[in-house]
């Protein structure tokens, strides 16, 4: 089926993108700075998932930046919406058989470590996979990776790197972090929390691990990149909801695109 999604999308466009993007929730105004840009519906790729969450509009897009080709998912599938690991990670798995070699991945996360603000970036520099599964389980493609991969070093320290270099040349203020993913749909309780904090979690999230374990089996080089969209449960005296997430998703849009747009051709030069 990864075939015939890699098929359907090169029958569409004679671009062939060697960086890709993943925009989480709220976080997809990047893909409108793409000239030369193809937006194909999820639905229109064999195989491919449709993305349900709110704030998430369910489409790759190819495009150019500069002379970069990229291919950016404004959109992923989420274990909480039913979806198996393999589903979940299907875009990342086609994105690489597209020949994508360096990818960002990018969420909305609630903030543990009280030192991290509301709106803040965050590169993730590890993570805690709390999901209770994990997308490489059942038979392995070789042709793919490794039956058992290495984990030491999921999120790229030279790209992590160069992206601090660039966040200061721009002005933008960028902390590093771990990241726990949980199952969701629902909030983290306050007890969750402090266990969390507890084994080293500084953000939290439903997302971005699956895909980065993927990619890591893939050989792809990855960043993550969170935006604090609220702190978690426990942390400060109120409640949380989805639309504050989006609200806060909004409000650093123009800095997360900034901040891509300087930090892409970077990366394609760090990976050479």
């Amino acid at each position: 089926m990864i075939l015939d999604a890699k098929a359907c999308i090169e029958s569409r466009t004679a671009l062939r993108p060697t960086i890709g993007v993943v925009l989480g929730s709220g976080l997809g105004a990047f893909a409108d700075e793409l000239a030369a840009r193809l937006e194909i519906p999820y639905s229109e790729i064999p195989g491919w998932p449709a993305s349900t969450a709110v704030g998430h509009a369910g489409k790759l897009i190819l495009g150019k930046l500069g002379r970069l080709e990229v291919a950016v998912m404004a959109g992923r599938a989420h274990l909480y919406e039913g979806y198996s690991p393999a589903q979940a990670t299907y875009g990342v798995r086609v994105l690489g058989s597209l020949g994508v070699r360096t990818l960002v991945l990018t969420n909305a996360a609630g903030g543990i470590n009280p030192s991290l603000k509301r709106g803040g970036l965050v590169l993730i520099s590890d993570h805690i996979n709390m999901q209770g599964c994990n997308p490489l389980a059942g038979p392995n493609d070789d042709a793919l990776g490794p039956r058992f991969p290495d984990m030491s070093e999921v999120y790229s320290r030279a790209f992590r790197e160069k992206a601090k270099q660039v966040a200061a040349r721009l002005g933008i203020q960028v902390a590093e972090g771990i990241y726990a993913a949980m199952l969701g749909p629902s909030y983290e309780t306050p007890a969750e929390i402090r266990y969390l904090r507890t084994i080293g979690a500084d953000l939290v999230g439903m997302s971005t691990v699956p895909e980065a374990i993927v990619a890591s089996h893939m050989g792809i080089e990855t960043l993550g990149i969170s935006c604090v969209t609220n702190m978690a449960a426990g942390i400060l005296p109120r409640k949380i909801n989805h639309e504050e997430v989006l609200e806060t998703g909004a409000m650093v849009r123009d800095t997360l695109v900034k901040f891509l747009k300087a930090l892409l051709p970077s990366l394609a030069e760090a990976a050479g």
